[in-house]
């Protein structure tokens, strides 16, 4: 059995068994940085005029990475583990979008 095999190479996937458990780590994550948004988004304004541009992107910055949280979760969850995997996934919705497959650099 060769480190491809056991899900332990530098593919970074979700592939092997205790590895695809991960998920619902990502998603308690997702759900802790929407937490922090929200409490942070109905505390208001606080502090001077001044901090508000940065507490803003801030705040901002929580939402955008529940947001990628929640894709890396929900993607570990259905079990694509490698970039192979995930590039099958894009063309099977490209097949049912009925969009034309993608083609390569150089064609």
């Amino acid at each position: 059995m060769g480190e491809d095999e056991r899900g332990g190479g530098s593919g970074g996937g979700g592939g092997g068994g205790g590895e695809a458990e991960r998920w619902p780590w990502w998603a308690a994550a997702s759900a802790a940085q929407v937490a922090a948004g929200a409490a942070w988004f109905r505390r208001g304004r606080g502090g001077t005029a001044v901090a508000m541009p940065f507490r803003a992107f801030a705040i901002a910055t929580l939402f955008v990475g529940a947001g990628a949280t929640a894709v890396t979760a929900g993607v570990l969850a259905a079990g694509v583990g490698s970039v192979e995997e995930m590039k099958g996934v894009g063309a099977s919705i490209r097949r049912w979008m009925g969009a034309p497959p993608r083609r390569v650099q150089g064609d």
